[in-house]
Protein backbone atom coordinates (compact mmCIF):
# COMPACT_ATOMS: atom_id res chain seq x y z
CA UNK A 1 0.00 0.00 0.00
CA UNK A 2 1.00 3.52 -0.98
CA UNK A 3 -0.25 6.79 1.44
CA UNK A 4 1.08 10.35 0.65
CA UNK A 5 0.31 13.61 1.45
CA UNK A 6 1.30 16.72 0.82
CA UNK A 7 1.41 19.94 3.00
CA UNK A 8 -0.06 23.62 1.79
CA UNK A 9 2.19 26.25 2.99
CA UNK A 10 0.66 29.80 4.57
CA UNK A 11 1.20 33.17 3.34
CA UNK A 12 4.35 34.63 4.14
CA UNK A 13 3.79 37.81 5.80
CA UNK A 14 1.15 36.20 7.91
CA UNK A 15 1.80 36.48 11.78
CA UNK A 16 0.25 33.67 13.76
CA UNK A 17 3.42 32.45 15.21
CA UNK A 18 5.01 32.17 18.68
CA UNK A 19 8.83 33.06 18.30
CA UNK A 20 10.18 29.60 19.28
CA UNK A 21 12.00 29.17 16.35
CA UNK A 22 13.60 32.06 16.09
CA UNK A 23 14.44 32.46 19.69
CA UNK A 24 16.14 28.91 19.46
CA UNK A 25 18.18 30.10 16.23
CA UNK A 26 19.37 33.44 18.03
CA UNK A 27 19.83 31.39 20.96
CA UNK A 28 22.40 29.45 19.23
CA UNK A 29 23.82 32.38 17.07
CA UNK A 30 24.57 33.46 20.64
CA UNK A 31 26.67 30.82 21.81
CA UNK A 32 28.81 31.62 18.48
CA UNK A 33 29.49 35.07 20.16
CA UNK A 34 26.83 36.69 17.40
CA UNK A 35 24.43 39.32 18.97
CA UNK A 36 20.88 38.81 18.96
CA UNK A 37 20.37 42.40 17.22
CA UNK A 38 22.93 41.03 14.53
CA UNK A 39 21.26 37.55 13.85
CA UNK A 40 17.52 40.01 14.47
CA UNK A 41 18.61 42.58 12.02
CA UNK A 42 15.50 43.84 9.34
CA UNK A 43 13.14 41.28 10.50
CA UNK A 44 10.95 43.66 12.52
CA UNK A 45 11.63 41.72 15.85
CA UNK A 46 13.09 42.86 19.26
CA UNK A 47 15.10 41.17 21.34
CA UNK A 48 12.74 41.55 24.01
CA UNK A 49 9.78 40.03 21.90
CA UNK A 50 10.93 36.34 21.87
CA UNK A 51 10.20 35.87 25.84
CA UNK A 52 6.90 37.25 25.11
CA UNK A 53 4.05 35.34 25.58
CA UNK A 54 1.79 36.79 23.40
CA UNK A 55 4.19 38.28 20.56
CA UNK A 56 3.10 36.81 16.72
CA UNK A 57 5.69 36.28 14.16
CA UNK A 58 5.44 35.47 10.38
CA UNK A 59 7.36 32.34 8.16
CA UNK A 60 8.62 35.89 6.07
CA UNK A 61 10.45 37.02 9.85
CA UNK A 62 11.92 33.60 10.40
CA UNK A 63 13.63 33.30 6.79
CA UNK A 64 15.24 36.32 7.40
CA UNK A 65 16.39 35.37 10.63
CA UNK A 66 17.85 31.78 9.01
CA UNK A 67 19.35 34.29 6.30
CA UNK A 68 21.06 36.72 8.35
CA UNK A 69 22.57 33.58 10.13
CA UNK A 70 24.12 32.44 6.69
CA UNK A 71 25.45 35.76 5.70
CA UNK A 72 27.11 36.29 9.06
CA UNK A 73 29.03 33.24 8.59
CA UNK A 74 27.36 31.05 11.63
CA UNK A 75 28.85 27.50 12.40
CA UNK A 76 28.03 24.35 10.30
CA UNK A 77 26.29 22.64 12.75
CA UNK A 78 23.54 25.70 13.30
CA UNK A 79 20.77 24.58 11.58
CA UNK A 80 21.62 21.00 13.03
CA UNK A 81 21.69 21.96 16.66
CA UNK A 82 18.57 24.28 16.43
CA UNK A 83 17.09 21.37 15.25
CA UNK A 84 17.71 19.49 18.34
CA UNK A 85 16.78 21.91 20.75
CA UNK A 86 13.17 22.23 18.95
CA UNK A 87 10.84 19.94 20.84
CA UNK A 88 7.15 19.23 19.61
CA UNK A 89 6.22 20.61 23.04
CA UNK A 90 7.24 24.01 21.61
CA UNK A 91 5.11 24.15 18.79
CA UNK A 92 1.96 24.55 20.98
CA UNK A 93 -2.06 23.31 20.07
CA UNK A 94 0.41 21.43 16.99
CA UNK A 95 2.96 19.87 19.22
CA UNK A 96 0.41 18.58 21.35
CA UNK A 97 -1.96 16.93 18.73
CA UNK A 98 1.64 15.31 17.71
CA UNK A 99 2.26 14.04 21.35
CA UNK A 100 -1.28 12.68 21.88
CA UNK A 101 -1.75 10.99 18.45
CA UNK A 102 -2.71 7.06 19.07
CA UNK A 103 -0.22 5.44 16.66
CA UNK A 104 2.82 6.81 14.78
CA UNK A 105 0.96 6.19 11.61
CA UNK A 106 -1.09 9.20 12.59
CA UNK A 107 1.79 10.85 13.92
CA UNK A 108 3.23 11.29 10.14
CA UNK A 109 -0.26 12.08 8.78
CA UNK A 110 -0.80 14.95 11.56
CA UNK A 111 2.57 16.36 11.05
CA UNK A 112 1.49 17.36 7.23
CA UNK A 113 -2.47 18.08 7.75
CA UNK A 114 -1.45 20.60 10.71
CA UNK A 115 1.82 21.88 9.24
CA UNK A 116 0.63 25.21 8.67
CA UNK A 117 0.69 25.96 12.76
CA UNK A 118 4.43 25.21 12.73
CA UNK A 119 6.05 28.27 10.84
CA UNK A 120 6.91 25.99 8.05
CA UNK A 121 9.12 27.68 5.42
CA UNK A 122 8.92 24.62 3.05
CA UNK A 123 6.84 21.97 1.90
CA UNK A 124 7.22 18.40 3.25
CA UNK A 125 5.30 15.20 2.03
CA UNK A 126 5.29 11.67 3.59
CA UNK A 127 4.73 8.18 1.44
CA UNK A 128 4.08 4.61 2.94
CA UNK A 129 5.38 2.05 0.84
CA UNK A 130 5.67 -1.87 1.67
CA UNK A 131 8.84 -1.21 3.68
CA UNK A 132 9.55 2.25 4.33
CA UNK A 133 7.99 5.02 5.56
CA UNK A 134 9.91 8.35 3.75
CA UNK A 135 9.62 12.58 4.37
CA UNK A 136 10.27 13.52 1.12
CA UNK A 137 10.74 17.52 0.95
CA UNK A 138 9.88 18.95 -2.68
CA UNK A 139 10.95 21.71 -3.93
CA UNK A 140 8.95 24.39 -2.43
CA UNK A 141 9.89 27.42 -0.30
CA UNK A 142 8.69 30.09 1.07
CA UNK A 143 9.41 33.16 -1.02
CA UNK A 144 12.65 32.54 -3.02
CA UNK A 145 15.54 31.90 -0.69
CA UNK A 146 19.19 31.12 -1.97
CA UNK A 147 20.80 27.91 -2.47
CA UNK A 148 22.83 28.72 0.71
CA UNK A 149 19.33 29.62 2.80
CA UNK A 150 17.97 26.49 1.06
CA UNK A 151 20.43 24.17 2.37
CA UNK A 152 20.60 25.55 5.93
CA UNK A 153 16.49 25.51 5.74
CA UNK A 154 16.86 21.56 4.66
CA UNK A 155 19.43 20.88 7.24
CA UNK A 156 17.41 22.29 9.88
CA UNK A 157 14.22 20.30 8.68
CA UNK A 158 15.64 16.53 8.68
CA UNK A 159 17.18 17.12 12.35
CA UNK A 160 13.65 18.40 13.52
CA UNK A 161 12.11 15.51 12.13
CA UNK A 162 14.80 13.21 14.13
CA UNK A 163 13.79 15.21 17.24
CA UNK A 164 9.62 14.84 16.96
CA UNK A 165 9.94 11.66 16.18
CA UNK A 166 11.66 10.28 19.12
CA UNK A 167 9.57 13.16 21.09
CA UNK A 168 6.97 11.54 19.88
CA UNK A 169 7.76 7.69 20.21
CA UNK A 170 9.33 8.41 23.58
CA UNK A 171 12.47 6.79 22.32
CA UNK A 172 15.51 6.50 19.61
CA UNK A 173 14.63 5.71 16.47
CA UNK A 174 16.84 6.26 14.06
CA UNK A 175 15.92 6.87 10.05
CA UNK A 176 17.42 4.36 7.61
CA UNK A 177 18.70 6.92 5.47
CA UNK A 178 18.79 10.50 4.83
CA UNK A 179 19.30 11.98 1.34
CA UNK A 180 20.11 15.10 0.04
CA UNK A 181 20.08 16.06 -3.69
CA UNK A 182 23.19 18.65 -3.87
CA UNK A 183 26.71 17.23 -3.68
CA UNK A 184 28.29 16.31 -0.26
CA UNK A 185 29.59 19.88 1.55
CA UNK A 186 32.64 20.26 3.71
CA UNK A 187 31.02 20.05 6.79
CA UNK A 188 29.33 16.17 5.60
CA UNK A 189 30.79 14.48 8.63
CA UNK A 190 28.49 16.60 10.67
CA UNK A 191 24.79 15.23 8.78
CA UNK A 192 25.50 11.35 10.05
CA UNK A 193 26.39 12.76 13.67
CA UNK A 194 22.89 15.11 13.93
CA UNK A 195 21.24 12.89 11.91
CA UNK A 196 22.14 9.04 13.27
CA UNK A 197 22.17 7.37 9.79
CA UNK A 198 24.19 7.04 6.35
CA UNK A 199 23.55 10.21 4.73
CA UNK A 200 23.81 10.46 0.76
CA UNK A 201 24.29 13.52 -1.99
CA UNK A 202 24.09 13.83 -5.17
CA UNK A 203 20.48 12.11 -4.95
CA UNK A 204 16.89 12.66 -6.79
CA UNK A 205 14.84 13.76 -3.63
CA UNK A 206 15.45 15.16 -0.52
CA UNK A 207 14.12 12.30 1.30
CA UNK A 208 14.98 10.39 5.13
CA UNK A 209 13.54 6.98 5.50
CA UNK A 210 12.44 4.86 8.50
CA UNK A 211 11.20 1.31 8.46
CA UNK A 212 7.52 0.86 8.09
CA UNK A 213 7.71 -1.13 11.41
CA UNK A 214 7.20 1.49 13.49
CA UNK A 215 4.04 2.93 12.15
CA UNK A 216 1.95 1.33 14.29
CA UNK A 217 3.55 1.21 17.11
CA UNK A 218 1.92 3.38 20.03
CA UNK A 219 3.61 6.80 20.94
CA UNK A 220 4.59 7.29 25.16
CA UNK A 221 1.66 10.37 25.55
CA UNK A 222 -0.52 8.32 23.57
CA UNK A 223 -4.68 9.40 24.77
CA UNK A 224 -7.94 9.08 22.74
CA UNK A 225 -10.14 11.76 24.69
CA UNK A 226 -6.62 14.44 24.57
CA UNK A 227 -6.00 13.28 21.01
CA UNK A 228 -9.76 13.84 19.73
CA UNK A 229 -9.92 17.93 21.48
CA UNK A 230 -6.53 18.88 20.87
CA UNK A 231 -6.70 17.29 16.82
CA UNK A 232 -10.50 19.94 17.05
CA UNK A 233 -8.87 22.70 18.04
CA UNK A 234 -6.17 22.46 15.51
CA UNK A 235 -8.42 21.64 12.55
CA UNK A 236 -10.47 25.08 13.77
CA UNK A 237 -7.25 26.79 13.89
CA UNK A 238 -6.29 25.63 10.44
CA UNK A 239 -9.46 26.59 8.78
CA UNK A 240 -8.70 30.18 10.06
CA UNK A 241 -5.32 29.87 8.80
CA UNK A 242 -6.46 29.33 5.47
CA UNK A 243 -8.93 31.78 4.31
CA UNK A 244 -6.91 34.32 6.42
CA UNK A 245 -4.12 36.28 3.89
CA UNK A 246 -2.35 35.86 1.08
CA UNK A 247 -2.94 35.01 -2.75
CA UNK A 248 -3.29 31.16 -1.40
CA UNK A 249 -5.76 32.72 1.23
CA UNK A 250 -7.73 34.51 -1.64
CA UNK A 251 -8.19 30.97 -3.84
CA UNK A 252 -8.87 28.53 -1.36
CA UNK A 253 -12.16 31.36 -0.27
CA UNK A 254 -12.77 31.43 -3.48
CA UNK A 255 -13.09 27.60 -4.47
CA UNK A 256 -14.79 26.84 -1.41
CA UNK A 257 -17.83 29.60 -2.15
CA UNK A 258 -18.33 27.73 -5.39
CA UNK A 259 -18.73 23.49 -4.06
CA UNK A 260 -18.86 21.80 -7.00
CA UNK A 261 -17.96 24.06 -9.54
CA UNK A 262 -14.06 23.83 -8.72
CA UNK A 263 -12.98 26.75 -10.97
CA UNK A 264 -10.34 26.53 -13.17
CA UNK A 265 -6.96 28.21 -12.28
CA UNK A 266 -8.00 30.64 -15.78
CA UNK A 267 -11.23 31.51 -14.02
CA UNK A 268 -10.16 32.04 -10.49
CA UNK A 269 -6.48 34.07 -12.02
CA UNK A 270 -9.65 36.36 -14.25
CA UNK A 271 -11.38 37.43 -10.72
CA UNK A 272 -7.99 38.25 -9.52
CA UNK A 273 -7.28 40.46 -13.05
CA UNK A 274 -3.79 38.73 -13.29
CA UNK A 275 -2.40 35.83 -15.52
CA UNK A 276 -2.38 32.38 -14.64
CA UNK A 277 1.34 32.67 -14.86
CA UNK A 278 1.63 35.84 -12.70
CA UNK A 279 -0.86 33.63 -9.96
CA UNK A 280 1.28 30.53 -10.14
CA UNK A 281 4.26 33.03 -9.45
CA UNK A 282 1.95 34.39 -6.35
CA UNK A 283 1.44 30.96 -5.40
CA UNK A 284 4.74 29.47 -5.71
CA UNK A 285 6.46 32.58 -3.74
CA UNK A 286 3.73 31.77 -0.76
CA UNK A 287 5.13 28.01 -0.85
CA UNK A 288 2.09 26.17 -2.76
CA UNK A 289 0.47 25.37 -5.96
CA UNK A 290 -3.03 25.77 -7.36
CA UNK A 291 -3.70 21.82 -7.18
CA UNK A 292 -2.10 21.84 -3.79
CA UNK A 293 -4.95 24.11 -2.82
CA UNK A 294 -7.59 22.33 -4.97
CA UNK A 295 -6.58 18.99 -3.30
CA UNK A 296 -6.90 20.87 0.46
CA UNK A 297 -10.53 22.31 -0.42
CA UNK A 298 -11.65 18.51 -2.07
CA UNK A 299 -10.54 17.38 1.35
CA UNK A 300 -12.37 19.68 3.59
CA UNK A 301 -15.45 19.68 1.69
CA UNK A 302 -15.25 15.40 1.85
CA UNK A 303 -14.86 15.37 5.17
CA UNK A 304 -17.38 17.94 6.08
CA UNK A 305 -19.86 16.04 3.67
CA UNK A 306 -18.81 12.67 5.05
CA UNK A 307 -19.60 13.82 8.94
CA UNK A 308 -22.55 16.02 8.58
CA UNK A 309 -25.27 14.78 5.70
CA UNK A 310 -26.14 11.34 4.85
CA UNK A 311 -25.12 11.63 1.33
CA UNK A 312 -24.02 8.67 -0.43
CA UNK A 313 -19.85 7.97 -0.94
CA UNK A 314 -21.05 8.11 -5.01
CA UNK A 315 -22.70 11.28 -4.34
CA UNK A 316 -20.14 12.77 -2.98
CA UNK A 317 -17.47 11.53 -5.16
CA UNK A 318 -19.47 13.26 -8.44
CA UNK A 319 -20.27 16.47 -6.58
CA UNK A 320 -16.64 16.56 -6.08
CA UNK A 321 -15.71 16.01 -9.18
CA UNK A 322 -14.68 12.18 -9.16
CA UNK A 323 -15.47 10.03 -11.63
CA UNK A 324 -16.75 6.99 -9.70
CA UNK A 325 -16.47 6.01 -5.65
CA UNK A 326 -13.20 4.36 -6.06
CA UNK A 327 -11.33 7.50 -6.95
CA UNK A 328 -12.68 9.35 -4.50
CA UNK A 329 -11.55 6.61 -1.71
CA UNK A 330 -8.42 6.42 -2.96
CA UNK A 331 -7.95 10.37 -3.04
CA UNK A 332 -9.30 10.33 0.47
CA UNK A 333 -6.98 7.56 1.56
CA UNK A 334 -3.85 9.40 -0.04
CA UNK A 335 -5.35 12.69 2.35
CA UNK A 336 -6.01 12.08 5.47
CA UNK A 337 -5.15 7.72 5.85
CA UNK A 338 -8.27 6.90 6.38
CA UNK A 339 -11.86 5.58 4.13
CA UNK A 340 -15.23 7.28 4.34
CA UNK A 341 -16.54 4.52 6.96
CA UNK A 342 -13.39 5.43 9.57
CA UNK A 343 -14.59 9.39 8.90
CA UNK A 344 -18.42 9.09 9.18
CA UNK A 345 -17.43 7.24 12.70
Amino acid sequence: MRISAQSMLPSPDERMYAPYKIAALVEVLAEQGIPAEDSLKGSGIGADELDDPYALTSVRQYMIVCMNAVSLGCNAATPFEVGTRLHVSAYGMYGYALLSCLTLRDYFRLAVQYRRLATPPLSIEWTENPDTVVWTFPNIFVGNPSESVRQFLIEQQFSLHVTHLEDVAGRSCPPLKACFTYPAPKHAEIYSRYLKCPCFFDQPEFELAYDSALLDQKPQMAHRLTAALVQETCDRLIGSAKTSAGTSGYVYRTLMDHPGEFLTMEAVADRLNMTTRTLRRHLEAEGTTYRLIMDDVRCSLAIEYLKTTRMSTIDIAILLGFSDAASFRKALKRWTGKGPGQLRR
